[in-house]
């Protein structure tokens, strides 16, 4: 079974000196300022929902002078710490930008604890949190920025809110887009494409205009397929490859179903897909999952339970959740989002793979081009992205190489 290969190299465009104020007259070296400040509120012209490249518009940037004089600090956000250069810890990484949208909502308050532990990027990686509301969230994005203040936690360097997108995305490196309006009893995910539609829109216009060129962005708000599509067309100077749309909840979902079925633990469980959208359409494929390194129905006896049941209890276990609790999942989704930046940036074990919503284009397995579609996914190791330089080098006559990789593999570039 061919694999859709994503490369786990990221480009990083900050210095390594932590010093952390919006501005950059602020900046100083050996010094780096916590700051918490909110951008000002200035609007964005209405974007109406659309998706064809030819309409893409390059927004005007937010002038840097726009900015003095509005921001505001809290507690030890404001203070300034002068550090000699040998005390900076030699054994960090360069600071990256992590831009969230929907900050102040039930998903954000479990995954944005998660980032600033240490837990999703790693233990001597410092974070800077860029949080993306509205109007109307903006003082809940304060007393998030308070918590997250009171929590002490000494890799996040800086924390910033805002409720315009060409400001907050400033220079993000990773894009976590889960501001959308929620589904409430009874809704359907197409019933938010109207709404949600805009904003993405919009905010794949601010991502084009102020984030790194090589930001990595992942689609939550839903319908997160249709989103990530509309996103990714407004933003035609980010490589298509960099979006994803969220269907990790899903393959953990089905990951508990088998191993409940099966009566083992979850970890035993491999090798699950999702192939569609994040939605009741969606095929949760069991066929050539693994439980314990073996096929799935060699372990489940029960056929009848795989062919039926199985399917509908993965693809309706949202909205059995929503009846049962009258709100969408907040804490799984953000622990699958946790798994999915993971996935991203950790090379796949071998014979494994996971879930993603990607780009089709180039695809291996004849789903139609130009639609973001779950599939499975591998992220490479740096030995495999070097295999496959000389690889192409060796097929193109342009070096002397080897060739050894499985005639399915997809080369960089065609996903």
């Amino acid at each position: 079974m061919a694999v859709a290969e994503l490369s786990t190299s990221c480009t990083k465009t900050h210095s390594s000196q932590l010093s952390l104020s919006s501005s950059s007259s602020s900046r100083f070296s050996h010094h780096f300022r916590r700051s918490f400040r909110p951008l000002p509120t200035t609007r964005n012209p209405t974007i109406s929902c659309s998706v064809a490249s030819d309409q893409v518009q390059t927004p005007i940037p937010v002038q840097a002078q726009d900015l003095k004089g509005k921001s505001e600090c809290y507690g030890v956000f404001c203070l300034t710490y002068d550090l000699q250069a040998e005390e900076e810890t030699k054994s960090w990484k360069k600071l990256i930008n992590i831009a969230v949208s929907g900050a102040a909502g039930m998903i954000s308050n479990h995954l944005l604890f998660k980032i600033a532990s240490g837990e999703v990027f790693g233990p001597n990686q410092p974070v800077a949190l860029k949080l993306l509301g509205s109007e109307r969230s903006i003082q809940a994005l304060e007393g998030v920025a308070m918590e997250l203040e009171d929590s002490l936690f000494p890799l996040l360097r800086e924390v910033s809110i805002g409720i315009n997108p060409y400001e907050v995305f400033q220079d993000a490196e990773w894009a976590l887009l889960i501001g959308a309006k929620p589904r409430g009893p009874g809704m359907e995910r197409a019933d938010l494409l109207d709404i949600n539609g805009q904003i993405f829109a919009e905010q794949g216009k601010a991502l084009n205009a102020s984030a790194s060129p090589n930001v990595k962005v992942i689609v939550v708000g839903n319908p997160c397929n249709t989103n990530a599509l509309i996103c990714m067309k407004n933003a035609p100077n980010i490589p298509a490859k960099n979006f994803h749309a969220l269907t990790r909840l899903d393959e953990n979902r089905a990951k508990c179903q088998l191993a409940l079925k099966a009566g083992v633990f979850y970890d035993q469980v491999s090798n699950m897909t999702i192939w569609g959208n994040h939605s009741t359409t969606q095929v949760p494929d069991f066929l050539n999952a693994r439980i314990k390194g073996l096929p799935v129905k060699e372990v489940i006896k029960d056929h009848k339970w795989l062919e039926e049941e199985f399917t509908e209890k993965v693809q309706k276990r949202g909205g059995v959740l929503i009846k049962k609790w009258g709100r969408s999942s907040a804490a799984s989704t953000a622990v699958s989002i946790v798994d999915a930046i993971r996935s991203l940036i950790t090379p796949t074990p071998k014979g494994d793979w996971f879930s993603s919503g990607v780009y089709t284009n180039g695809n291996p397995y004849g789903i139609v081009e130009d639609i973001v579609f779950s599939m499975p996914c591998r992220s490479k190791s740096e030995a495999e992205l070097l295999a496959e330089k000389r690889c192409v080098a060796h097929l193109t006559g342009e070096g002397i190489g080897f060739c050894d990789l499985p005639e399915d593999t997809m080369l960089p570039g065609e996903m």
